[in-house]
Parts: structure tokens; C-alpha cells; sequence
């Protein structure tokens, strides 16, 4: 066994790496850019080398960098998590060829699978069911065109190098042939330096569940069951889970053979990822090998009891594995989300910054350990007080449950949602408690084309349901009472000036364009010492006891006897006299005040906000890469104006009316914050 290895990555999957190399008593070396000086993996690692600059072309893509970094270290192996270099052939040729183990599989397994046009043909020989389509790489739009003609609408534009959503479009007729095939081929090229595209029929409701399997380097082979996600917003994942609602026991067992057969095929060595498209009727095909650990490994962790990150190591160390197929469990049922830094109510743009505060829910379940499992578990590689970099993705952490069964899992998902507190940057938490409350979701009746459909639009606050608003009324009463209790008991009052605490009280739901709403409460048998009261809101009392103290943001208690966590917080700005509620995703901005009060608020004016038509505003923090105007220039409606990138996601701002630029405010190559004037118009 190894005494000491480097991990050749950043953020949670390095800290995951460092926890399980910890458990086996395995010293750790982590790497890291200038971005990454004081981020959590480097604390948590034995040893820390600097790569260089904080873009990852030149800090953790570069091989001499990380190779040399082990070498002067004395770490034998190399284990690069996923992204980055995971999955380049080279890199782990490299390895070898230096005398350092690359805890992943070989060289010629990676390249095999690594090119989907090479790794279909492998598919067909080895009797894995493929999809129909155009195998070899095509050369022209028109070509395209008649290939995809050919094949029958819709079909699924690839290419070949692709991943991560890149490099990939779906045509349903011919224009969108043309246009999708000349898209991927300038993104693949951008993207991987390889232009080649492919195009094969698009399974009509897919389903996108994957295979894991095992290998070792004695040639035994095995499958870990399945993993659902089809949960996708353009085609990133969103929501994944172990075992998936839909397969049936014959399914599930030809998939896991047909993923066993072809990581024979290659040879592999090490855990990978057969993924598989399912249509509706349950038919299969094979869309492509992921040679490294996925990001939702997980889910399979917590239904097999496996350690994975272990399995991984031990296979790189020449072990035979320890179990056969016929040993692998299926316990119970796991639900991912991922946490992303990125705002769900600004078409998901991403939020970078400074987290304020980051407070996770409590947790049972712990990195490298599979002993406890039924409980909760956080992934990540951020702590309160770091900043979340521009350069790379946004995901910051990820949410794992395991329950007894698929209904216990969602319940405890939504839960420990409610006790996640991000401050500081927005979070697709709100989006992702919707997704779970969503009857399609709860019932399993859902495939690829779910948020697309749904969310088409765009994601609004409106769309968070919640099963009773009143209780947020009854919540912030509940609060604002207990504050008022304790400003009466200080000492020192003015006669006739003290503080009042009073019973009835006025919620006022601030709304949009000063839609304000006012809901009467009525605070009866409060008792602060022992944290319990009766508030009736409308024509319903809730019973709450909660001990959470008032400069506690998560509140724990339970209402009418059921148990229940919500974050509440005075709240910011303009907002500074209200309180923020959220629960199960839903937020709302609460003004509790006395009845007289409320009455004297309905008559304050409401102030419009200023018209903002004449800028172009930064839609989120990051990078101006282009600006495409110039002061006098006459664009028209619909005209590229700017370029920002943040998180390798490119942004590009169009002219929303026709109007003649009068100033250009930002320059190209700035560091640009949320709603900073780029463009002014005349």
C-alpha cells in the first residue's frame, strides 16, 4: 500500500480524497493555484504544493507542474479526482512512465473510451446496445444534414472529445442540423482542440442512468448497480439517485452486464461509469464510458456500504478485489443535489464571492466512512469566510441522503435544504427544494426533459410551492414575539416610553411594485423560557416550540407536534426592518408590526425603482472579455454588446432595443461585480 499520494485536483473531490486517504492512514499532498492559497483542501492535506496562477491552464492542467510536485514530495501515486486531467490519456501514460501510480485506469483504457466515436465501435463488438446513428466523423453541415436526414428526426449532434454538456446539440429538423452541426464543431474545437462530431438518433423521453463498475488488474469485474440522473439543466446534472425509480431487476442486471462486458473489453482497471440512455419503454443504449469517479459516486456509496475513493486506491495497489458480484448490496435509497454558486432567479448565472457564512445541516454520514450510513452527509471543499474564485465550476458542495426508502430520502433531502445556510452568494438551494416538491419528481414520472419542461422559462419565486404559506406568518410572529419579550426585559426604561409585547400583530409580506399583503396574528400562551406559543393565523393555530436562540439563522422545532427546520433573519438594506422566512425553498420578506402599525404603513407611498433601460448591467460578478461597441454606435434589438465569463460559463449580453451607445463604462479585461454599468445608451 501506498504511504503517500497527490491529489491532482481542487475543492470538495480533493478533501473527499484526502478523507478516505486519511482513514487508510495514507499521507496526502495537495496542489493548488493562487486562487487556492487558503481553500480547505490545502488545510486539510499533510503537505501543499503551488502550481502557479489561479486559471487552470496554467496551474492544475499542467502535467510537468503536478508530476513534478510528486516527484519532490516522495508521493507514489496520483489520484485526480474528476475534470481537469482525469481522464487524459497522456497524463496517466505519463505517470507510468515516471514510476508514479495513477490511481485510475490504464492509458489504453482511457483512450478506448475516451473517443466516443472509437468507443461505440468497441460497444458493438463486444454486443452492447448502441444507439443508431453515424459512427465516423463528418466534414460538412450539408453532410450533416443528409446524415441526419437519413437516421430520421430528431437526432443528437456530438462531439467526439465532448463532456460536460459541451459539444452537443439536438436537431429536430433540417435547419437545425445545419446550424447545430457548425455550433459543436467550433465548441468542441474551443473546448478540447478536436473538432470531429458525430450524430446519432435522440431517444425520444430518455432517461440518462449509469452503471458503476469495479475493475481490477487481475480481471475481475463487477457492477455496482445503477445511478439515476436523468435530473438535468442543460445536460448538467442536477439531482442524482441510487437505485433509479424506474428500471426493472431484468434491466437493471443486462445493463449491469453489458457495462461488466465492455469494461472487459478495455481491460479496465479501476472504478468507472458505463452511462446508458433508457427510453420509455425501457430500451437501452450505450451513449459513453467515463473513465474516472463521478461526481455523484455517493449515492452508490450509501446503498453498497463500498468506500469507493478506497476501492479505487487499493485496485491502483495491485489488490485483488475483495468481493464478488454476488456479494454487492442494495441497501435502502440515496438522493444527491448540488449545491452550485449560482443565482436560480437570474437564469442561473453564477455568484461568485466571499461566503459569509456557510453553516451545513447536521450530519451522520462522513466522507471514507460507510459504517453509519441512514443519515446525512456533505461533500465539500469551501468553509465559511473563503471565497468562491470566477475560475472555476460552480459547484460548492453536494447534499447526500440515505433513507430506508425513496419517500424517507426526499423527506430527509428537503429537510437538511432547510438547515443549508449560504450567505454572502446565492445558491440553487431554493431551485432544488422546488424540484423535490414537484409531484413528476415525488412519483418518479420524469426523464431528461424535465426542468427543460417545467423551467423552460426561466426559474421565479412563484414557482416554489409550499404546502402552507401560513405557517411562515405563524413562524415570524413566533420570532418577532420572542424579540419583543426580551427588548421589554431590559433594564432602564423611560416611564411610559417601555416597550410594549402586546398579542396581536400584523404580518406584512412585502411584495413586488409594493403588492403588499397583510395578514392579522394572534400570539396566545407564549412562554420564551420554555421556547412555546399558539398563533393563530386566519382560521388555523400553530402550536410551535422551538429553543433556537434569536441570533440563531436555523430554527429547529416542531409545529402541531411535526418536526420542523426554516431559517429566519432579520433582514438587509431596505429590507433591514423586515424578517427573512425560508422554508422548503420558499422565502418571504415579513414585516411583523402592531395593528395600529400596519394601518399607518398602507399609507406610505410606494417608490418605483429607477429606470434602469439605458445600461447594459452586469447580470453577475466575473470577467469582461468583450466589449463589441463603441461610443455613437447605432445597434439594433437583439445586437451583441458584451461578453462576461465566470466559471467557464461565457455570457453573452444583447442590445434589449434599438438605441445609439452614448458611453462605454467598463473596459475589456475588468473584474466586473453584479449590476456594474458596462454600456450606457442615448
Amino acid at each position: 500500500m501506498f504511504k503517500k499520494i497527490l491529489i491532482a485536483n481542487r475543492g470538495e473531490i480533493a478533501c473527499r480524497v484526502i478523507a478516505t486517504a486519511r482513514k487508510m492512514g495514507i499521507a496526502t499532498v495537495a496542489v493548488y493555484s493562487e486562487a487556492d492559497k487558503e481553500a480547505r483542501h490545502v488545510q486539510m492535506a499533510d503537505e501543499a504544493v503551488l502550481l502557479g496562477p489561479a486559471a487552470s491552464r496554467e496551474s492544475y492542467l499542467v502535467a510537468d507542474k503536478i508530476i513534478a510536485a510528486a516527484k519532490q514530495t516522495g508521493a507514489q501515486a496520483i489520484h485526480p479526482g474528476y475534470g481537469f486531467l482525469s481522464e487524459n490519456e497522456e497524463f496517466a501514460a505519463r505517470c507510468e512512465k515516471e514510476g508514479i501510480v495513477f490511481i485510475g485506469p490504464k492509458a489504453h483504457s482511457i483512450a478506448a473510451m475516451g473517443d466516443k466515436i472509437a468507443s461505440k465501435k468497441l460497444a458493438n463488438e463486444a454486443k452492447v446496445s448502441t444507439i443508431p446513428g453515424y459512427n465516423d466523423a463528418i466534414d460538412t453541415p450539408e453532410q450533416a444534414v443528409e446524415i441526419a436526414k437519413g437516421i430520421g428526426y430528431p437526432v443528437m449532434i456530438k462531439a467526439s472529445a465532448g463532456g460536460g454538456g459541451k459539444g452537443l446539440r439536438v436537431a429536430y429538423n433540417d435547419k437545425e442540423a445545419f446550424e447545430g452541426f457548425s455550433s459543436c464543431r467550433n465548441e468542441a474545437r474551443n473546448s478540447f482542440g478536436d473538432d470531429r462530431v458525430f450524430i446519432e438518433k435522440f431517444v425520444v423521453e430518455p432517461r440518462h442512468i449509469e452503471i458503476q463498475v469495479l475493475g481490477d488488474s487481475h480481471g475481475n469485474v463487477v457492477y455496482l448497480n445503477e445511478r439515476e440522473c436523468s435530473i438535468q439543466r442543460r445536460h448538467q446534472k442536477v439531482i442524482e439517485e441510487a437505485p433509479s425509480p424506474f428500471i426493472s431487476e431484468e434491466t437493471r442486471k443486462a445493463m449491469g452486464e453489458q457495462a461488466v462486458a465492455l469494461a472487459k473489453a478495455v481491460q479496465y482497471q479501476s472504478a468507472g461509469t458505463v452511462e446508458f440512455v433508457v427510453g420509455k419503454n425501457q430500451d437501452f443504449y450505450f451513449l459513453e464510458m467515463n473513465t474516472r469517479l463521478q461526481v455523484e459516486h455517493p449515492v452508490t456509496e450509501c446503498i453498497t456500504g463500498l468506500d469507493l475513493v478506497e476501492q479505487m486506491i487499493r485496485v491502483a495497489a495491485g489488490e485483488t478485489l475483495s468481493f464478488t458480484q454476488a456479494d454487492v448490496k442494495r441497501d435502502g435509497w440515496a438522493i444527491e443535489c448540488r449545491i452550485n454558486a449560482e443565482d436560480p432567479f437570474r437564469n442561473f448565472l453564477p455568484s461568485t464571492g466571499r461566503l459569509v457564512r456557510f453553516q451545513t445541516p447536521p450530519t451522520t454520514m462522513k466522507q471514507g466512512d460507510t459504517s453509519s450510513l441512514l443519515g446525512v452527509r456533505v461533500d465539500t471543499g469551501v468553509q465559511e469566510g473563503g471565497e468562491i474564485p470566477m475560475f472555476y465550476d460552480s459547484m460548492i458542495a453536494k447534499l447526500i441522503v440515505h433513507g430506508r426508502d425513496r419517500n424517507e430520502a426526499i423527506a430527509k433531502m428537503r429537510e437538511a435544504l432547510n438547515g443549508f445556510v449560504i450567505r454572502g452568494i446565492s445558491s440553487n438551494i431554493p431551485f432544488q427544494a422546488a424540484l423535490l416538491a414537484h409531484p413528476e419528481f415525488v412519483s418518479g414520472d420524469f426523464n431528461t426533459g424535465f426542468i427543460a419542461e417545467h423551467y423552460g422559462q426561466g426559474f421565479f419565486a412563484e414557482d416554489v410551492p409550499h404546502s402552507d404559506p401560513n405557517f411562515l406568518f405563524a413562524l415570524a410572529a413566533f420570532v418577532r414575539r420572542k424579540s419583543r419579550e426580551r427588548a421589554a426585559s431590559l433594564s432602564g426604561q423611560l416611564p411610559g416610553y417601555d416597550v410594549k409585547v402586546g398579542q396581536d400583530y400584523t404580518v406584512i409580506e412585502w411584495g413586488k411594485k409594493g403588492e403588499n399583503r397583510h395578514v392579522p396574528v394572534h400570539v396566545d400562551d407564549f412562554s420564551g423560557q420554555h421556547g412555546v406559543a399558539v398563533i393563530r393565523v386566519e382560521d388555523k393555530n400553530y402550536a410551535i416550540h422551538s429553543i433556537s436562540r434569536l441570533n440563531d439563522i436555523t430554527i429547529i422545532g416542531t409545529v402541531n407536534g411535526q418536526p420542523f427546520t426554516a431559517q429566519v433573519e432579520r433582514g438587509t438594506g431596505k429590507n433591514s426592518l423586515a424578517l427573512q422566512v425560508q422554508h422548503n425553498g420558499k422565502r418571504m420578506d415579513a414585516l411583523v408590526v402592531s395593528p395600529r402599525m400596519a394601518e399607518l404603513h398602507r399609507l406610505m407611498p410606494f417608490k418605483a425603482p429607477p429606470d434602469l433601460s439605458r445600461f447594459v448591467l452586469s447580470p453577475m460578478p466575473g470577467l469582461l472579455v468583450d466589449v463589441a461597441v463603441q461610443p455613437g454606435q447605432r445597434v439594433q434589438a437583439g445586437e451583441r454588446v458584451a461578453v462576461i465569463e465566470a466559471m467557464k460559463m461565457e455570457n453573452v449580453l444583447l442590445a434589449t432595443q434599438d438605441a445609439v451607445v452614448r458611453k462605454v463604462v467598463a473596459s475589456k479585461g475588468e473584474s466586473l461585480a453584479v449590476d456594474q454599468v458596462i454600456v450606457e445608451f442615448e
